[in-house]
């Protein structure tokens, strides 16, 4: 289907409007083929699994409000709302809940907090499904720690939505643009909701990290397991795990599994997930990946199978430096970011590490995302290869793998019919936060004056950088 969203060049939230599903998903093959050709990587990469669901598969929304009491999402790039009635990525239920709270809040007098002025109520809502369980949490993120009538709200909405099984209100005072803050009341139910995934139970809070689209998160996990060859009596390492969900899925199939996550909170719901399972073969360590795998490395510890699911930005060259030491057998790698991941396969095939296949998921319908998974092994000796990489140079200028200036270029004349120059696309690269290793932006003479790329330049320059998923 093609959508007709109204606020589609304002919001940023999608890439694709007019493109059909099927068209979206050759695409975003064809890019991933040609990133991994690009970088002369022997891979098969295999046709992207669609989504069962192409619209209404976000389990979590946050929304803003402005004066007039119009709840919307924010622009790209700016904290300016952009008011909505639907958004065809939400379940739709969450989005009769916010309409229902809309005219609460008006009902109720709460105020909006104003980012101008730092005045007012409310700041934003968040709001959390759990699908299997029709379970959903309502977060009240508020400026002060007291609402008056809270009580009488939230019958009120519980009553309108029985599937609301708890309201917390998050309490942020800090002038910044980060939603949520670090105190909680709650106002309904028990503060968590608690969703089915692969098989096990997991409490989600307002902070858990948990994957937004469930049914492709349980093709993608299953797939990502199907790739062991697991016998029963191995070692699993868990790394960037955030509460738990691949290790414990993998935790029936072996001898033991070790999470590692940074983030505090994380490791907390994953300790209380494993409990809630009774899963005992499984421990959680609070700690940053690579300064785990270093120490790990130093002590020749056993591992047997690795996971790894980095964050957008990828691991890191310690990180695989590490991995070569500890020598896994097996490396299973889901990356959100598939540049990152290509730059990282290149520094593990100078250990040795290769793979053969690379299978592509669509979390995220109608937006440029796309969801990879590899199983990495070690080539037998005869069959090693030597390759000279420059490592320091290959993780600088990871971005600059996904397309070059000429292909950016070429890409804004077919779609806009606008010529731009390597300096104008170098500075909207670096508004857009990507390192730009040439500097386009030095004049020829000291007294010389600098161009500025106009604004229409700068947003076909912007679709092109979401077009090859650098932004």
């Amino acid at each position: 289907m093609k959508t007709n969203c109204s606020i589609f060049k304002r919001c940023g939230g999608c890439f694709y409007s007019n493109e059909s599903y099927h068209q979206q998903l050759l695409d975003k093959t064809n890019k991933i083929k040609q990133l991994v050709k690009k970088n002369n990587l022997k891979i098969n990469v295999h046709d992207i699994q669609g989504s069962p669901h192409e619209t209404g598969y976000r389990n979590k929304v946050i929304v803003a409000f402005n004066q007039q009491y119009q709840y919307g999402l924010y622009e790209e790039s700016s904290h300016r709302i952009v008011p909505y009635d639907t958004c065809l990525l939400h379940e739709p239920i969450m989005d009769e809940i916010l309409k229902k709270i809309q005219r609460m809040l008006k009902k109720y007098r709460v105020s909006i907090y104003d980012e101008k002025r730092q005045r007012g109520f409310l700041r934003h809502v968040l709001i959390r499904r759990a699908v299997q369980t029709d379970q959903t949490m309502v977060v009240l993120v508020c400026n002060e720690n007291m609402m008056k009538g809270s009580k009488n709200f939230c019958q009120e909405l519980v009553k309108a939505f029985p599937s609301i099984k708890t309201i917390v209100m998050n309490v942020n005072k800090r002038k910044t643009p980060i939603v949520l803050g670090q105190e909680e009341k709650v106002l309904y139910g028990k503060g968590f909701i608690v969703d089915e995934l692969c098989g096990l139970q997991y409490k989600i809070s307002s902070k858990s990290f948990y994957q937004i689209n469930h049914d492709q998160c349980v093709a993608l996990y299953q797939k990502a397991l199907s790739l062991l060859n697991v016998k029963g009596n191995e070692v699993a390492i868990d790394t960037y795990c955030g509460i738990g969900t691949i290790g414990m899925t993998l935790s029936n199939q072996v001898k033991q599994v070790i999470g590692v996550e940074l983030n505090k909170d994380a490791v907390k719901d994953a300790k209380n997930n494993a409990r809630m399972n009774k899963i005992e073969n499984i421990h959680f360590i609070n700690a940053d990946a690579t300064s785990f795998m270093k120490d790990m490395a130093k002590e020749k510890q056993k591992v047997d199978i690795l996971i790894m699911d980095p964050p957008r930005s990828g691991s890191t060259k310690e990180f695989i430096q590490a991995t070569n030491q500890l020598q896994p057998k097996q490396v299973v790698y889901i990356s959100c970011d598939p540049t990152t991941q290509v730059r990282d396969l290149l520094m593990f095939k100078k250990y040795g590490y290769v793979t053969q296949d690379m299978y592509l998921y669509d979390m995220f319908p109608y937006t440029s995302h796309v969801e990879t998974v590899v199983l990495l092994s070690q080539q037998k000796p005869d069959d090693t290869i030597e390759i000279d990489l420059d490592l320091d140079e290959l993780y600088a200028t990871s971005a600059e793998l996904k397309a070059t200036y000429q292909e950016i270029k070429d890409y804004v004349l077919k779609e806009f019919g606008l010529k731009v120059s390597n300096l104008y696309i170098s500075q909207v690269k670096r508004k857009c936060g990507i390192e730009v290793v040439e500097n386009y932006n030095l004049p020829k003479s000291e007294n010389a004056r600098v161009p500025q790329c106009s604004k229409e330049k700068e947003e076909a320059i912007k679709a092109a950088l979401k077009y090859f998923t650098m932004i």
